[in-house]
């Protein structure tokens, strides 16, 4: 006897309400890895905006603490009985230039200089601009708006006992440090970058004078300017004295200058995109910043949707002391 066995399958109708679920499934399994990489993506912009703010203010403190710092080597015994061309001077026998009419302010030694709603280096010693790889720097006429941000000079000095004088080295050495934006394009969009500078004060044992340069420096560390920071929208910077008022840091009112005692200052940093931020801007919506010594920005508009993001900060400078460096 032959037995048979009856076979079974899917009906049509089953295999369209299979795949019916199946693709309900995948489309909410889509839209869950959707809500989740984009706040993942915001997260991450807001974490690299504020990352970046902190590294950048954490070195500018460092640099204003230094401003106005001078070294004294003092009386050593070896050294009294050194040849007078490689002996070392006890204390620092470097020009100081106050800076205080037209014609000195560029060269400037005092300890902290601001110049309020200027762009670019205001005491730059050579005709090369700072070099931003892969981005276009955009002249006056081309800036974003018009006032956007301040720039700060430090002065400090430093030492070196090894310095090799027949090279043309010298003892006692003196920098300054400049934080300054440039207005900068890249991919069509247009923003702020905060440049640093680092200058150095040649002058030789045997000279009365010297000059501030970017080349010939120890080290070769001396630059007309580096990008350290883009997608900036603000930076301010205001001195205060002792009893909390404000001190214009101008070189051609130098006695004011050392009655410095702090300096506050505000960085503003936008997001790289402005897509999952604020999804419901209706026409008109306009967004503000607020800032030191000046009136609060607002932005309308598509710039309206980018994140924003303010450090304020006060730095101690702890090398002033209302004595002037004048030798």
């Amino acid at each position: 006897m032959i037995k048979t066995h009856q076979n079974s399958g899917v009906t049509l109708i089953e295999m369209l309400i299979g795949i019916v679920v199946s693709s309900i499934l995948i489309a909410a399994m889509y839209t869950t890895y959707s809500v989740i990489n984009n706040t993942y993506s915001r997260v991450t912009d807001v974490a690299g905006i504020s990352k970046s703010g902190r590294d950048i203010v954490s070195m500018i403190m460092r640099d204003v603490r230094m401003a106005g710092f001078k070294y004294y080597y003092g009386y050593n015994a070896e050294n009294e009985a050194r040849p007078l061309n490689i002996k070392i001077p006890k204390t620092d026998y470097l020009e100081f230039v106050a800076g205080d009419t037209a014609a000195t302010e560029r060269d400037s030694h005092a300890p902290v200089v601001i110049y309020r709603n200027t762009i670019g280096d205001a005491t730059k010693v050579s005709a090369e601009e700072p070099l931003a790889p892969g981005y276009e720097i955009l002249d006056t006429a081309e800036k974003i708006n018009n006032v956007c941000c301040d720039q700060i000079h430090i002065v400090f000095g430093d030492f070196d006992a090894n310095a090799d004088i027949g090279a043309g080295e010298q003892y006692y050495k003196k920098y300054k440090i400049s934080y300054f934006a440039r207005a900068l394009r890249k991919d069509g969009d247009e923003f702020y970058g905060v440049f640093r500078s680092k200058k150095y004060w040649r002058q030789p044992l045997d000279e009365d004078t010297g000059s501030w340069v970017v080349d010939n420096c120890p080290g070769s560390d001396c630059y007309s300017g580096e990008l350290v920071r883009e997608y900036l929208t603000d930076m301010s910077f205001v001195a205060m004295d002792k009893f909390g008022r404000v001190v214009e840091a101008n070189p051609k009112d130098p006695d004011k200058i050392y009655d410095i005692r702090s300096v506050d200052m505000t960085l503003t940093f936008r997001s790289a995109t402005k897509a999952g931020f604020f999804k419901n801007l209706t026409q008109g919506t306009s967004r503000q910043i607020l800032s030191l010594g000046r009136e609060a920005e607002q932005f309308t508009g598509e710039d309206a949707a980018y994140k924003r993001d303010s450090i304020f900060l006060t730095v101690h400078t702890r090398n002033l002391g209302g004595i002037g460096m004048a030798n």
